[in-house]
Parts: structure tokens; C-alpha cells; sequence
């Protein structure tokens, strides 16, 4: 089929462009008939154009309806200055249409495309059902634009670094450890079976093997695990690698990759966001004594305190049970707290109880005494309204608000227990009082590394020790000492980058040794048999002059998220799942036929 190929885009026609004629190519966005003038805004993924059609001389013109895939050839002239749209970057000019072909008429629609407003109460599944008609609107291919342009700009730096950009096999080997692999049978050996990889991790690590020292790759992942908001059974992240380096040096080029990608996308799209200058830097430890978790919402303040010393002699048994026992009362201070309800309150409490809290105490503090006042008077001449402030001294409570730097107004909320299960608490307090104060700026793009995680956590279910990341991060040189008597204190050459409250990328310095990898696999409870079925490909490769190398797994999906501002992964992928892992466009996964059980050596119990 012949059509007329356009001379110009349509988000590119100018006012410069008035007098000319011009071929446009795109689809009908929208579609008005006044009577005596037929108009259409005009799309292709440049933007959007006024065309003018006279009814007289199209009496066809009914045939174009919204997503009717056009050629259309016209003049372009100059808007009269009380129709022009300062909105559009087509407003100063429209098209007169002279002439147009219906390249592929458009049937009924399933949800409005050019109405953003309306999209709101979309069934979601239906979206992605059609989802080739859902990334037809502005907003979502804007998203892909963004998406586009960052893997550009992450190729742009790394090459300019000398890295290679390398493709990994994506039919490996299973080699269980984290979330559950997805599998591939191998028609050639009924019961023999390929794994779809859940990061490029032992490959990356054997071309650093293999002397290329410095490896890149925008690489597809696969994880059979719990789908949620910021999840997806496949996934896209950026894997580098290099060799002979330290911690330093790839903590610097990851905060360096980032801001050139962040800053040059704010940029280029004029994304309602701050600039960043650099990354804060905290430790494991300090990220959970001071905010309860190693994923910092960094955009606000609002660090957790601890009373447990102020209130251990206090006449309130809770505390004080709690605090014998080993527990320790930490708290959040939230500003403006003391005009809260007892209902507020009340809420507050019980979202705390949704994960674990046997209750929550609050102290209110007003600039002074209210009329029905019950409480405590601090030096100052502040009231202090809780249900349990009469058990505690007026300089326990002087030191209680000092310690919460609180200001009149506020209201503190405690929470009393298990260390590890009150920072599970506390964290998810902070950020949800940082949402309802609106601390949690979208404009601004707090990063952060939290480093020096601990090697391995114990695992109370199996009774044994679990790596916090991986089985191939290397531990701190000076905590090796550690592997065999006290493996809990072991630090790992281990990070991770947070923003706005979400990890998105987590690296480490690699074990390069085969001794020191194979005493790692054994305190794994991972014994000789399976070290060598599973890995010995690596361990054999480590005794052939293995570099010291290390590296970092950036989210591709998660940076657009945090740009455009969504909180649903699937917002940031032309192509994604629904939460169970199901694809209602293709109507994946599906069922196969007999033949194809056959051919596998396959059955179903």
C-alpha cells in the first residue's frame, strides 16, 4: 500500500514552517466537529498538531475517528492570536489539511486514549490487555522516551570508560539460592533442565576471570518471586563489572554514572525535579539506629531516638519490664502530632499493630496548658499530654523531649521491644508520618549508599546461616579472622544505593580466592558435593589467576519509576505482568499441547 511519507513530525511543525506544505504521517488524538469546521489533533511521538479539515470539501471527514491512522498533506499557517495555545509546542500554528489517506481506520475503543483524566479509573488489566493502545498516550510513551534516553546516556558513560558492552547467555544453570529460578526443560535429556538467570552475577564474574576487566551489559533478570508494587517476573537492570578495584572506586563511578544520567534526563525532559550533588554515605548499623531499616527516605529528617536509659528507672512497668529484659523504647517524633484525635491516634496505633506492635505510647506537647489539661508541666511551662506521663519524673520528661527535640506542638510516639522488631515498626512510622506531615518532597531525589552490611544473617527457620546478599561477597579483610568463631560480626565489602526509601542497586568487592570462597560455601552449610555440582565451573575458574574485581546491579525499571513518579513498576514497561506473573495480551502463561509434553519427556502428576 503507497501512501505520502511525512516531510516533518508532527510535534516539530513551527511557525517557521507557515506558507510551506507539509506531510504528516500520525494518528487522530482527538477529533471535534463544530458544524462548519472539522478539527483533529494529530499524534505521532513527537506531539501533537492542529489539522483544520472544510466539511465541504471532505464530506468524508466522518470516517476519521480518534485513533485513525492518517496521512495527511496540508499548509501550515499562523494561528489567530486568540486561538493560539501556549500549552502545546505546536500552538502558535495549525495545518489545513488539502488533502488525507486513511491509512488504517480505527474500531471502537476500550478505554479513552486521549483522555488522561478519565485513564484514572481504567481497569488496569485492561490496560495491558491493549496494552499497544495504552503506550499510544503521550504520558506512557513520554515514560518510554525517558526509559530510551537513559540507557543511552548509561551506554555514553560506560563507553566513554572503556567499558565492553557484553551479552550473557540467558540459558544457564540452576544454581537455587535467593529467589526461585524459572525453568527451561532440555528436549535432547528428558528431566535435564536450562535456568533463566536471576542476574548475570557467576558470568560477570568469570569474564573478569577471562582478563576483560571492565564489562557492562543492560540485562534482562528473571526471578520467580512475590510480585509487588516495585516487582516484576523479568526485569531490566544495569550489570558492570571490574577488575582491580576497591570499594572506593566503584562507589565513585556508580555516584558518577548516576548524577551525569539523573541530572542530563532532567534536562533533556525538563523533569519537575531537584538536581543531585552527591550521595550521602551511611553504614549498615548507623542506617538502622537512626532510621530503622537500611532504606532511608533521606528527603526528611526526622531520625529515630532512643530512651531506653531515661526510662528504665521510670514507674511505667512497661518500660521498665522491657528494658530489664534487654528490649529498648525508640521513638519518631511527629511534628505537629499534638493536634492529633484520640481517633488520630488511635490509627496510628493500629498501623503500627499491622506490623507487630503490642501498642504505641505518645507524649502530645502543647506551648501550654489547655483548659481540660491532664498531664505533666515541663520546666519550660510546656504541657505534656499522655495517659502514662504521671509515671514519670518532670526531669525524666525534660530529657525525654530533649532527647526527641521535640518543639511545642509535636507528639512523640514510642514503641518498646525487640531491637530488630522495633526498627521493622519504626521505620515504616517515620515514613508514614513523613507522608502525612508532606516531608516526602517528589521533587526531590534523595540517594544515598548504606554500606558495611554483615555478611551473613541467621536463619531461624533452618537453623543456619544465610548470606545477606549473595554467596560471592567477599568479606572485610580485617573480620576474616571472624569466619569460623563469630560469623555474625563479619562485615562484607557489600553496598547498596537507596533513594527516596528504595534500594535500587546493590553491589560488592567479589571473592576472588578459592580457599576463601569455599570456607564462605561451608559456613553456608553448603557442603564439598554440592559446592562442586553447583559452582565448581567458578571455583575451578578462581585457581586460574582470578583478579580482585567487584561490581554494581543498578534497576533500570526502578530509575524510571523514581523520575516520572510512580509507584507501580508496570507504569515503566512497555510490555509487563500483572501481579500473579500473568500477561492478559498474550494470554501467557498458556497451556501446551500434547506433542510438546511429548517431545519434553514431560507429564503432569
Amino acid at each position: 500500500m503507497s501512501f505520502a511519507q511525512r516531510t516533518v513530525s508532527c510535534g516539530h511543525v513551527r511557525l517557521s514552517h507557515a506558507g510551506e506544505a507539509v506531510t504528516l504521517n500520525g494518528w487522530a488524538h482527538k477529533v471535534r466537529d463544530l458544524g462548519g469546521l472539522f478539527f483533529v489533533d494529530l499524534r505521532d511521538r513527537t506531539g501533537l498538531v492542529q489539522l483544520i479539515l472544510d466539511p465541504e470539501k471532505f464530506p468524508q471527514h466522518s470516517e476519521i475517528r480518534p485513533e485513525t491512522c492518517l496521512s495527511v498533506t496540508g499548509s501550515v499557517r499562523e494561528r489567530a492570536p486568540e486561538t493560539k495555545n501556549a500549552l502545546m509546542a505546536t500552538g502558535e500554528i495549525e495545518v489545513v489539511v488539502e488533502s488525507y489517506q486513511v491509512l488504517n481506520p480505527c474500531k471502537t475503543l476500550p478505554f479513552p486514549v486521549s483522555d488522561e483524566a478519565q485513564m484514572q479509573s481504567v481497569n488496569e488489566e485492561l490496560r495491558v490487555k491493549h496494552r499497544y493502545l495504552d503506550l499510544r498516550r503521550p504520558s506512557m510513551a513520554r515514560k518510554m522516551a525517558i526509559r530510551a534516553a537513559a540507557v543511552r546516556r548509561i551506554r555514553a558513560y560506560l563507553d566513554a570508560r572503556e567499558f565492553y558492552e557484553i551479552e550473557t547467555p540467558i540459558f544457564t544453570k540452576s544454581t537455587p539460592e535467593g529467589a526461585r529460578d524459572y525453568l527451561v526443560p532440555y528436549r535432547l535429556q528428558p528431566g535435564q533442565f536450562y535456568a533463566l538467570p536471576q542476574s548475570p552475577q557467576q558470568y560477570k564474574q568469570l569474564l573478569m576471570v577471562a582478563g576483560l576487566e571492565r564489562y557492562y551489559q543492560i540485562a534482562k533478570c528473571f526471578r520467580d518471586e512475590a510480585q509487588r508494587s516495585d516487582r516484576q517476573p523479568e526485569f531490566t537492570q544495569l550489570d558492570l563489572e571490574m577488575s582491580f578495584v576497591t570499594q572506593e572506586d566503584v562507589l565513585q563511578l556508580a555516584e558518577g554514572l548516576t548524577l551525569d544520567v539523573v541530572n542530563g534526563l532532567i534536562d533533556e525532559f525538563e523533569l519537575e525535579k531537584e538536581k543531585i550533588s552527591s550521595f550521602t554515605r551511611l553504614t549498615y548499623d548507623e542506617s538502622m539506629r537512626r532510621y530503622g531499616c537500611d532504606k532511608p527516605d533521606l528527603r526528611f529528617g526526622l531520625e529515630l531516638f532512643d530512651l531506653t536509659e531515661i526510662v528504665r528507672n521510670s514507674e511505667f512497668g512497661v518500660f521498665r519490664s522491657v528494658a530489664e529484659e534487654g528490649g529498648v523504647i525508640r521513638g519518631v517524633r511527629f511534628p505537629g502530632g499534638a493536634q492529633l484525635s484520640r481517633k488520630d491516634i488511635s490509627d496510628l496505633e493500629n498501623f503500627c499493630k499491622e506490623y507487630g506492635a503490642k501498642g504505641m505510647a505518645t507524649f502530645q506537647v502543647d506551648a501550654e496548658p489547655k483548659p481540660d489539661h491532664q498531664g505533666a508541666i515541663t520546666a519550660q511551662g510546656w504541657a505534656v499530654r499522655s495517659p502514662i506521663a504521671k509515671f514519670f519524673s518532670t526531669e525524666q520528661l525534660e530529657k525525654i523531649l530533649q532527647t526527641a527535640e521535640v518543639e511545642a506542638g509535636d507528639m512523640i510516639c514510642l514503641i518498646a521491644g525487640n531491637y530488630a522488631e522495633g526498627n521493622n515498626i519504626l521505620y515504616r512510622l517515620r515514613n508514614e508520618i513523613g507522608q502525612r506531615c508532606g516531608l516526602r518532597d517528589p521533587k526531590k531525589l534523595a540517594f544515598c549508599y548504606v554500606l558495611d552490611f554483615p555478611l551473613v544473617e541467621w536463619d531461624a527457620d533452618s537453623q543456619r546461616w544465610s548470606p545477606s546478599h549473595h554467596p560471592f561477597t567477599a568479606p572485610k579483610h580485617e573480620d576474616l579472622q571472624y569466619l569460623e568463631s563469630d560469623p555474625g560480626r563479619i562485615r562484607a565489602e557489600c553496598y547498596d544505593i537507596v533513594c527516596n526509601g528504595t534500594e535500587w542497586a546493590s553491589g560488592s568487592i567479589r571473592i576472588h580466592r578459592p580457599d576463601i570462597q569455599a570456607k564462605v560455601f561451608d559456613l553456608l552449610g553448603i557442603d564439598a558435593a554440592t559446592q562442586q555440582s553447583r559452582f565448581g565451573h567458578i571455583l575451578e575458574a578462581f585457581q586460574f589467576g582470578a583478579p580482585p574485581h567487584g561490581g554494581i546491579a543498578p534497576g533500570i525499571d526502578r530509575l524510571i519509576m523514581f523520575l516520572t513518579d510512580e509507584e507501580n513498576i508496570r507504569e515503566v514497561i512497555a510490555f509487563p505482568k500483572m501481579g500473579s506473573g500473568y500477561d492478559p495480551m498474550m494470554d501467557a502463561p498458556s497451556q501446551i499441547d500434547p506433542q510438546q509434553w511429548a517431545e519434553l519427556g514431560l507429564r503432569l502428576s
